[in-house]
């Protein structure tokens, strides 16, 4: 009696063994087959999303910077360069403690920031400037540096707008999607402001 109890025992402990051990097996391919270490929250699409968006809101800094620093622009494009800067700077740090939660690298750990990204290629987000764009901006004159800003930053802010309304429609983690829905609004609004500046 003790016997056969033991062995029954020993046999649902190893089903119970042997189960737990599959299931911890297929843990890290239950989100959308990552295992990148990143919680249930996130899917590809809003790692993709996270990862793109913050050289990209570098970039928009880099060129507000790069307006602000010259003399003779006109006062609402410096008020809106500032804003662009002011929103985009905390955002930064915000998706760069998200990779940090999750477990994956900064942008600067694993693409060395901006550089050697393609800017106006297939292998970045839409609206990213070229190098050459970049070096326009900076060496162009107030008034032609302002219309150049001014052009520039409604492309970029457009591409950032899709990349936005793309985690909308395909991500899970309700705070990117927070995140993306505030990059429509405030980017929306920017590129008004802008085209009725370049208008005047």
């Amino acid at each position: 009696m003790n016997k056969k109890f033991s062995r029954a025992a020993i046999a649902a402990a190893l089903t119970a063994i042997a189960t737990l051990t599959l299931t911890a097996c297929a843990m890290p391919f239950m989100l959308g087959g990552s295992s990148t270490g990143v919680d249930g929250d996130q899917n590809a699409a809003d790692v993709m999303f996270v990862e793109m968006m913050i050289p990209h809101h570098r970039q928009a800094v880099e060129m507000a910077e790069m307006i602000l620093a010259k003399d003779g622009v006109d006062d609402e494009v410096i008020a809106l360069a500032e804003q662009i800067r002011a929103a985009q700077d905390p955002e930064i740090v915000l998706m760069e403690g998200w990779l940090d939660d999750w477990g994956l690298p900064s942008m600067d750990d694993d693409m060395g920031g901006m550089e050697g990204m393609d800017h106006g290629g297939s292998g970045g987000m839409d609206g990213m400037m070229s190098d050459d764009q970049m070096a326009e901006l900076a060496s162009a004159d107030a008034a032609t540096g302002s219309r150049l800003f001014l052009e520039l930053m409604i492309e970029h802010h457009e591409g950032a707008i899709v990349s936005a309304q793309e985690v909308i429609d395909d991500g899970s983690d309700p705070d990117v999607r927070t995140l993306a829905e505030q990059i429509v609004a405030s980017q929306t609004a920017e590129i008004v402001t802008m085209r009725e500046l370049l208008a005047r």
